[in-house]
Order: C-alpha cells, then sequence, then structure tokens
C-alpha cells in the first residue's frame, strides 16, 4: 500500500482552493460544521486538508470529494462545457470554525 505524503509545496497550497460554495445545501451543512469548496481537479484529499488547515488555521477531520459533471454551454453555433472541477466538503473538528461571512 502506498504511504500518504504528508508534506506539500506552501506555495502551491492555496492555490488549489478556488472559491467556497454558498449554496442551499452547503448552507444547511454549514450547521454540522462542513464547508463546500470547489477546488482544482487534480487536486488530492491530503493536499486539500493541508490547504484549508494552512489557510483558515483550523483542525480538518474529513475531506470528501467528488467531481460533478461538466456543464455544457452554447454560443451561438459553438457548443462546448465549462471546465471541469472538483467540490471538496470539508468536515471540521469540534470547536473550529471558518469564518465566511465577516462582519463589516
Amino acid at each position: 500500500m502506498a504511504k500518504i505524503p504528508t508534506e506539500f509545496d506552501p506555495r502551491r497550497l492555496p492555490d488549489l482552493i478556488r472559491r467556497p460554495l454558498l449554496n442551499e445545501k452547503a448552507t444547511r451543512q454549514l450547521e454540522s460544521n462542513k464547508y463546500t469548496f470547489d477546488v482544482f481537479h487534480n487536486a488530492t484529499k491530503p493536499e486539500i486538508k493541508a490547504a484549508i488547515e494552512s489557510l483558515f488555521s483550523v483542525t480538518v477531520k474529513k475531506v470528501n470529494t467528488h467531481n460533478p459533471p461538466a456543464q455544457a454551454r452554447r454560443i451561438g453555433k459553438f457548443a462546448g462545457k465549462r471546465a471541469q472541477i472538483k467540490r471538496a466538503i470539508v468536515t471540521l473538528a469540534e470547536g473550529s470554525k471558518i469564518d465566511l461571512f465577516p462582519e463589516l
């Protein structure tokens, strides 16, 4: 069985996380301390965990990922697809919290 790497390039980690996802399902999951992010399609679970822990100074308990299908788009007669993304649902340990809505 292959060993999971524990050290990553710290310059690459912030670029793995594209944006937090704020839709209805993701907002409901905030109550159970789960946060949803769009990440680059080649990011691995250990890399996502290290990136979230370093960016937000929290403790990550679990990372679940899935690849939703690419959305079809049409511009005039040209048909294509949007860029492929990966979604990561990050479960934080008790007592950890990410402030997605800072007070102004």
